[in-house]
């Protein structure tokens, strides 16, 4: 896997992938600049867990045989107040939407993704203290398909 970034102008860098994808990042919400072009690095490392283990749910749930029509991952980051302000704690809130879906095994392909299979998860948990909390909102929509 491979990556880079690239200074653009002030605190601001373009990423890209090696698939070919890029992303802005923007330092300058720490500096006086009154516009802001993205997301600071910090931010995402929020995203890229947020979108990890949101992926690995929705994997596992289809393989789970549930019926989601909707899954939103909230992050909360907690930054320590000294240099260099590493995350000291990040809470996660999912919110999973579905026809007849399964409380226990929604819970169970949030925890199966936080302790085994998305790696951002698995590598934070070394150094960060990770909560997370499930929410489920049956949608009798779902059911119309």
């Amino acid at each position: 896997m491979t990556s880079k970034v690239t200074w653009v102008s002030g605190l601001r860098f373009i990423g890209g992938s090696g698939s070919g994808h890029g992303a802005i990042m923007d330092g300058s919400q720490t500096s006086s600049s009154k516009e802001v072009l993205g997301p600071s690095p910090m931010e995402m490392v929020l995203m890229g867990l947020g979108g990890c283990s949101g992926i690995d749910v929705m994997h596992i749930l289809e393989r789970m045989r549930q019926t989601v029509t909707g899954c939103k991952v909230e992050l909360e980051g907690e930054r320590a107040e000294e240099s260099p302000r590493v995350y000291k704690k990040i809470h996660l809130i999912y919110t999973i939407s579905g026809n007849n879906l399964s409380q226990p095994r929604v819970e169970e392909a949030v925890r199966l993704s936080n302790e085994k299979y998305c790696s951002v998860s698995v590598m934070l948990n070394a150094s960060v203290k990770l909560t997370r909390e499930v929410k489920i909102v049956q949608d009798p929509v779902a059911n119309l398909g």
